[in-house]
């Protein structure tokens, strides 16, 4: 397992820009080669090839030698992994971005030591004793012009918890999310608050104040996404949520409410702790899950169907007579849906 310590840099932040700069001219010289291999038809550049062609560029660039194979080789595994034959140069408008190999890098009471330089940080927890410092470990700036540290670490993996309590997840946009035990989350509303000054801001076309809300509004989302998250992992052994598909909603007049959610990073949170807390995780199919009875398992003719009554949040189940609340309804049926209910634990008859 391979989690990410990410720290705010507060000391050389000139020296990390002008490194910045000097890796975007690396990237955007292994793009060129790249596109002199398509117009000659010559073989495709792997990592180690790019490797080869900037051997001793670090010196005259002034970048470490293992910051400038970093780059070759993520631009390799980027063209790759996106299937394009070659990429977009990086420019002004880049965010800096430093990467460096893991052996290279050093902690330090106050910060880290790379390339014979003490980076101070604030160092809001120590990396875990013994733990092994892995490549991928980059500097990162952010829009405001921050400048982070990320450390990848390896840790041992942790080994599963007993599957003796779960919850089923139903994400919505009045509330947060409903769990299947009743309980709702209320949603916060970040953007909603902030939109007015957000606004008034952009009209003023006053570009570091709106950058400033931006970066408000994201830091809060996350803050909140982090301990919901966490606390829902460290109650329940074993997690079910609807794949509701965020990108698609994204294309409907539900727009800024399904995005100011963040229901794509929720679940990726819920994944990587569940993980890393022995927890089970599992995205189960949604469909017609708040219009099928929890209690009965029938599809009643008189349910709530289509946008039309998303207003109808109780409804009476001809069948068996049960009164359901729409989300918790839901919310029970992907706890059902997961197949990781405990004996004598989920959904009750009523």
């Amino acid at each position: 397992m391979i989690p990410v310590y990410r720290y705010r840099v507060k000391s050389l932040n000139g020296l990390l820009s002008q490194q910045a700069r000097a890796v975007n001219f690396v990237w955007n010289y292994c793009n060129d080669r790249q596109k002199d291999a398509l117009r000659f038809g010559r073989k495709w550049l792997t990592g180690f090839d790019l490797n080869r062609l900037t051997s001793g560029a670090g010196k005259d660039l002034r970048l470490h030698s293992g910051t400038v194979n970093a780059v070759c080789e993520q631009y390799a595994k980027s063209r790759s992994q996106k299937r394009r034959p070659f990429l977009r140069d990086r420019g002004r408008k880049s965010l800096g971005w430093v990467p460096l190999k893991g052996r290279n890098l050093e902690e330090t009471p106050n910060g880290f030591r790379f390339h014979s330089r003490q980076f101070k940080v604030f160092k809001s927890r120590d990396l875990p004793a013994g733990a092994r410092i892995k490549d991928g470990t980059n500097f990162a700036q952010d829009a405001r012009g921050h400048w982070f540290l990320n450390v990848c670490i390896e840790v041992a993996d942790v080994v599963a918890r007993e599957p003796v309590r779960g919850v089923g997840i139903d994400l919505g946009l009045n509330n947060f999310a409903t769990l299947s035990t009743g309980e709702s989350i209320a949603n916060p509303r970040h953007k909603r608050k902030l939109e007015p000054m957000l606004a008034k801001a952009q009209r003023a076309r006053k570009k570091r104040q709106t950058t400033r809300i931006h970066a408000s509004i994201a830091n809060a989302r996350r803050d909140f996404l982090h301990k919901t998250a966490l606390g829902i992992v460290r109650r329940f052994d074993y997690i079910a949520v609807g794949n509701v598909s965020s990108a698609r909603l994204a294309r409907t007049n539900r727009a800024k409410s399904v995005l100011d959610a963040g229901w794509s990073f929720f679940r990726h949170m819920l994944a990587y702790k569940a993980m890393r807390h022995g927890a089970t995780y599992e995205e189960v199919n949604e469909s017609f899950s708040s219009q099928v009875c929890s209690s009965c398992g029938s599809l009643p003719p008189e349910r709530p169907k289509g946008l039309a009554d998303l207003g109808i949040r109780r409804w009476l189940c001809s069948a068996c007579g049960s009164d359901h609340d729409r989300d918790v309804n839901a919310a029970l049926n992907l706890l059902a849906r997961s197949g990781h209910r405990a004996p004598g634990e989920g959904i009750s008859a009523r």
